[in-house]
């Protein structure tokens, strides 16, 4: 009876066993299939891959690091526990430990753009990988560090080749991570990555990209139509042709734009960032700038907070290349020189970047040579310790003296401080002061206005219908004339007026007050002053979804009427534009005219066109306001006014 509960307890053991080597097989399979789908932008299914992954602690952290990949910059993820958890010692070498350094390499890129720690960790994995004989593991950390190659390194490193040469050794039965290989291959020949023996090493590097992309066509045809990867394929295609035909070049990118419009989610933002920002840049080289412009506003909306500083810098150098090719060159040079302020700290942390690479570079040495650095280390650290022992007890004596000196020099910056709030005070109470001067003197103006229609358009039609009266009261004893004539013309006196003042109340409302909304209360007035054909007004508009608030959108058409008014009345111009966007929680109107133009330097602005009064209310928006003409060329103002 025993033998036989001991046998069924055996059999027990290796059937629960053989469950056990069952599921882990089948976790490694999905976990292959999970991390091909996300290569392949395939979201949605990588989303249902995880659902069938049954190990909890390796579902758990491919939520987390799915959870990461998908918001791409958008969402930052807090990975201080897995951090935590990854420095114990001597813990087992097994496949959550890789997904764990997956995540914190991703996290990094992702958010963080440190790409020293980031490479740290994907190294680590990829030695791990190896060692675990975890072939799609090892590819997703190949990537990893060949993105961050792609993403920062600027100057040649060996390896770059060797990670390449790894990647296509793991992916030549696998067209997925074939179309990666040619993909990274791509781009890290175009920044200069790859070694050259050629003479000319553009030409080499031409030669290197069209090979590579023949064989990306050759793989492409492999995959479904309407598999994502086709998004990046067709950026690629638009890359590879700009060096012949810029046409052909943007209509892969307006394909690419297309297949982008139906991928909501936030995951595509980049891939639509870069997209509409390289649209910008090849229409820009057609010389079609507004268009540029357009393209180049809207990628705001898509960009990343990873590198703002970048970001900026890109932004301004397109917008002012754009505004030269536009002849708006003082709007061209304030661009210009927020690109140059920009490129000044970016040029500070490249040189950071720099020795973050040659870090980088150092950790890929050979075993035996990582030996010798920390033999020769622990003999510089025998140095630098006795040199820091030194250095510490100056330090302390010089702090003693430093103490001394920072109570006085507390009392001294609150005392200024104290004076530094009075000034702020008095400042702001002059800019309140300012302020209202410029509202009243907006409704004077108003109120002057609505006075000289009155007594122009309803005045003369007033008087001429008293006559009319007059003329009844007399005819009625007399009957000279035919009554019914009379009254006719009373009456259409009568309805002439009552239209004069319903068109003196539209025109100073304009659909603002009767709740249009800002955009089409400006798309009214274009339409109405075009009507009369003695200039053409044509409005562009883009993010204008939602109302802004009431107040100031009376605010701000006020003001816009009052700039159109100015145009009609001194501009003599054929043509106008108003061009009004919301981005980025930033409110950019550009109002141009084809007029004759003025100088500026000879106007004197606080006393013509109401254009001081404007500028300040302006300004008690917190917002910025630019002039720039030129004499026989039209005019542009442009107006940026942050919103909440």
């Amino acid at each position: 009876m025993y033998f036989n509960l001991f046998y069924l307890f055996i059999l027990l053991n290796i059937s629960l066993s053989t469950q056990k080597t069952r599921n882990s097989i089948n976790d490694r399979d999905l976990l292959s299939s999970f991390f091909e789908d996300i290569q392949q932008l395939k979201i949605n299914k990588a989303s249902e891959v995880i659902v069938k992954i049954e190990n909890t602690s390796l579902n758990n952290k491919i939520r987390i690091y799915f959870e990461i990949k998908k918001c791409n910059g958008f969402k930052q993820h807090n990975a201080d526990g897995i951090l935590k958890n990854i420095v114990i010692k001597n813990r087992e070498e097994n496949l959550e430990l890789l997904l764990d350094l997956l995540i914190l390499s991703e996290n990094e890129i992702s958010y963080k753009n440190d790409r020293l720690k980031a490479f740290d960790y994907a190294y680590k994995g990829l030695e791990l990988s190896k060692k675990l004989n975890t072939d799609f593991l090892e590819r997703e950390f190949l990537i990893l560090i060949l993105n961050i190659f792609k993403n920062g390194i600027i100057n040649n490193d060996d390896n770059v080749e060797k990670y390449l040469d790894q990647l296509f050794k793991l992916s030549k039965n696998n067209k997925v991570y074939l179309f990666k290989y040619y993909e990274y291959k791509i781009y890290l020949n175009e920044i200069g990555l790859l070694k050259t023996d050629f003479k000319s090493k553009i030409d080499k590097r031409t030669k290197i990209s069209l090979d590579c992309f023949k064989k990306l066509e050759s793989l492409i045809i492999l995959f479904d139509k309407n598999n994502s990867i086709n998004i990046e394929y067709y950026h690629l295609k638009a890359l590879i042709l700009s060096y012949n035909d810029i046409e052909l070049s943007l209509t892969n990118l307006k394909y690419e734009l297309k297949l982008l419009e139906n991928k909501k989610d936030i995951f595509f933002n980049k891939y639509k960032y870069e997209n509409l920002k390289e649209l910008a840049r090849k229409l820009a080289e057609k010389k079609q700038f507004l268009e540029a412009i357009n393209y180049l506003n809207q990628s705001k909306t898509f960009e990343s907070k990873i590198t703002p500083l970048r970001n900026k810098f890109v932004y301004n150098l397109y917008i002012s290349e754009m505004y030269y090719g536009l002849n708006k060159k003082d709007s061209a040079f304030i661009a210009m020189k927020l690109g140059f302020q920009n490129s000044i700290s970016l040029n500070f942390k490249n040189q950071n970047n720099l020795i973050s690479s040659l870090e980088i570079k150092n950790k890929t040495v050979e075993k035996e040579k990582q030996i010798f650095e920390l033999d020769t280390k622990r003999k510089q650290n025998l140095s630098f310790l006795i040199v820091t022992l030194s250095s510490l007890i100056l330090i302390s004596i010089i702090a003693t003296l430093s103490l001394k000196n920072s109570k006085r020099k507390r009392k001294l910056a609150e005392q200024e401080k104290e004076l530094e709030t009075i000034k702020n005070l008095t400042l702001l109470k002059e800019q309140e002061i300012t302020t209202i001067n410029a509202m009243v003197d907006g409704q004077e103006k108003e109120r002057k206005r609505i006075a000289e229609d009155l007594h122009d358009n309803l005045g003369s039609v007033l008087a001429t219908l008293k006559l009319h009266f007059e003329n009844l009261k007399i005819n009625r004893e007399k009957k000279k004339i035919d009554q019914k004539e009379l009254f006719n013309k009373t009456e259409n006196l009568i309805d002439e007026a009552y239209l004069k003042v319903r068109r003196i109340a539209h025109a100073k409302n304009a659909g603002v007050i009767a709740n249009q909304g800002l955009l089409l209360a400006i798309q009214v007035m274009a339409e109405k002053i075009s009507s009369a054909d003695k200039i053409q007004i044509e409005v562009i508009h883009f993010g204008l979804d939602k109302r802004l608030e009431n107040t100031l959108e009376i605010t701000l058409f006020r003001i816009i009427q009052e700039l159109v008014t100015n145009i009609i009345k001194h501009a003599d111009a054929k043509n106008a534009t108003i061009n009004i966007s919301l981005y980025d929680k930033n409110l950019n109107i550009i109002i141009e005219d084809d007029g004759k133009g003025f100088n500026i330097k000879k106007v004197n602005l606080n006393n013509g066109m109401g254009i001081s009064s404007i500028k300040t209310r302006i300004e008690h928006l917190n917002g910025t306001f630019e002039i720039d003409s030129t004499l026989g060329k039209g005019s542009s103002i442009i107006i940026d006014i942050p919103v909440s």
